[in-house]
């Protein structure tokens, strides 16, 4: 999708079901919201439905980097642990590893 095609109008509604989109646990798209959107919010000469991109441009910003560290979290907590949480930590895996790590 070319968005240098769409009207200013169409812009902020696409930003905004990219950003509603990451609310269905997909926060990949409020990183492509956020990348794909910033010159819109932020270098762009201003344009009245700027104030509202770049509201959603920050939004989608945070989520993703909230989703980030949640995910770098619990990769970490599980990769430490896995082997003393014993069957658990095991049933939570999709390889099995062999032996502890």
């Amino acid at each position: 999708m070319d968005k240098t095609k769409l009207s200013d109008l169409q812009r902020l509604d696409l930003c905004k079901k990219y950003f509603y989109g990451g609310f269905a646990l997909l926060p990949f798209l409020w990183a492509v919201n956020a990348v794909w959107f910033f010159t819109d919010a932020f270098v762009k000469a201003e344009y009245p439905q700027q104030r509202e991109v770049k509201k959603y441009v920050i939004y989608s910003s945070v989520g993703a980097l909230v989703w980030t560290v949640v995910l770098i979290t619990w990769t970490v907590i599980y990769q430490q642990n896995r082997a003393a949480w014993g069957e658990v930590g095991d049933q939570l895996s999709f390889v099995i590893p062999r032996g502890i790590p």
